[in-house]
């Protein structure tokens, strides 16, 4: 990309105001560098956009112009304050933005890819991203954005010289994928796994899978999607995508899988992987721990095939991954006059396929210098009338992990502590906040700790207490 690319406006006024087929009500002082939902994080040039969702965008439209904002889309009926700037009014902001986002997909030649699974959805859009970003300029969904919101906004954010975009994909109930995968119009889609989670939407698993078969509706005649050869539902989807004449490319430990898992060293701190890719041995160091991080790459990789990029220059990437905040970060805390703690921040989510996985990654902890493992579970929500199954099934991962103390809280949580051996009880309470002080008692120095629940279990406060 050259300098005056760089330099380009995300967006002119004008065609701005032509996509959202907006009324111009005033114009900004700067060019429109970027795209916002959020007045305290808006960037100076940002366009913010007054969504109503939890809360109405339109009560913090003054604040954005404050923090820097060159201009704001709302809804014709906002009566114009005191310090706004240039406005552009249309009948609904959300529309809108889903027209911006349909156009910013056409006016770029960028290969698309679009990714959804019940877990491991944003980890491998991460790590695509920074492979891609080794070999073009590549455009890719923030943190989790990936519902009837946060896909326009990414694809309004993306800029015309894009080479690659990534797009993140999820759902809560059915239908709602098949929207938003129309408007990415993907070259290529991603499934990384079908497994209960949200089976409180759904009256079956299977329900789940038909689900996740909406990203094809997206993908042309001709398109790809690459699926995980090792999960259960590989053949059903494989039949969906031959019906509208998608090429399918599998990825997993299966020799049968296009791109498969040769060997793997895995360790604590990430793994030593080779994968055969059409026949071809290719290997790459992987940063973050974990069997799941494996599978994941692998599906990566895949990815990267399909799009015909270097696999040497792009995988390299793979050595700096790290995982994220809330999603596996390790924290080694000071604990006493010489003593460490080392936490495993786990806390953004859970499901169970997701649980298994950080009790998988626990259980590779060496003993030397972390000579106890501490598990602290919440609640996993969405799960229906198989709640309490599912949460007492999570007793022989952590049987297999070695897990020496299990910390629970939430209602669904007691079946598990129920049914753990009286040695491995730690204390089980209603919420989390009643938790931390039982937690913070038991604490010793050489301790290593996972903490993973729900978002809506509210584990943070958990996090806080062993980060204090």
């Amino acid at each position: 990309m050259t300098e005056a690319q760089s330099q380009k406006p995300l967006w002119s006024w004008a065609a701005l105001a032509a996509v959202c087929d907006a009324d111009a009500d005033g114009a900004p002082a700067r060019p429109i560098s970027g795209i916002s939902i959020d007045s305290r994080t808006i960037a100076l040039g940002d366009l913010f956009v007054a969504l109503k969702d939890q809360r109405d965008g339109h009560d913090f439209v003054l604040a954005a112009f404050k923090n820097g904002a060159a201009a704001a889309l709302v809804a014709k009926s906002y009566a114009k304050q005191a310090g706004v700037g240039a406005l552009l009014r249309v009948d609904d902001p959300l529309c809108a933005l889903e027209d911006a986002g349909r156009i910013a997909r056409f006016r770029t030649d960028a290969k698309i890819v679009a990714i959804t699974g019940s877990v491991g959805k944003t980890g491998t859009k991460e790590m695509l991203r920074q492979c891609l970003a080794r070999v073009g300029q590549t455009h890719a969904s923030e943190k989790s954005y990936n519902n009837h919101w946060g896909v326009p906004l990414t694809l309004a954010r993306m800029p015309e010289a894009t080479e690659y975009g990534i797009f993140e994909i999820g759902m809560n109930h059915p239908g709602e994928i098949a929207p938003l995968v129309r408007m990415v119009a993907p070259d290529a889609a991603v499934i990384t796994t079908v497994e209960p989670v949200h089976l409180g939407q759904f009256a079956s698993l299977d329900e789940i899978a038909e689900a996740k078969s909406e990203i094809l509706l997206g993908l042309p005649a001709g398109g790809t999607v690459i699926l995980n050869r090792d999960n259960a539902y590989f053949d059903m989807l494989s039949m969906r995508a031959e019906e509208r004449s998608i090429r399918v490319i599998s990825f997993g430990r299966s020799p049968h899988a296009d791109i498969h898992l040769i060997s793997a060293d895995a360790a604590h701190d990430g793994s030593a992987v080779t994968a055969s890719v059409r026949g071809r041995a290719v290997s790459f160091h992987l940063g973050a721990p974990g069997q799941h991080y494996i599978q994941n790459a692998l599906a990566v990789v895949a990815a990267l095939d399909v799009l015909d990029v270097d696999l040497d220059a792009a995988l390299a990437a793979l050595a700096d991954i790290s995982a994220p905040q809330g999603r596996g970060a390790h924290h080694k805390i000071t604990f006493g006059p010489s003593g460490k703690i080392l936490l495993i921040d786990e806390s953004y989510n859970a499901n169970p396929a997701s649980m298994r996985a950080a009790l998988a990654v626990l259980g590779t902890v060496p003993r030397d210098p972390w000579s106890r493992r501490i598990a602290v579970l919440g609640d996993m929500r969405e799960l229906g009338a198989t709640a309490d199954a599912l949460h007492r099934a999570l007793a022989p991962p952590i049987a297999d992990a070695k897990v020496d103390l299990v910390f629970c809280c939430g209602e669904h949580m007691r079946a598990l502590f129920d049914a753990l051996p009286s040695e491995r009880r730690g204390a089980h309470t209603r919420t989390s906040l009643e938790l931390v002080p039982l937690l913070q008692a038991a604490l010793q120095p050489g301790d290593v700790v996972t903490i993973k629940g729900s978002l809506g279990t509210n584990m943070a406060p958990l996090v806080k207490a062993v980060r204090n």
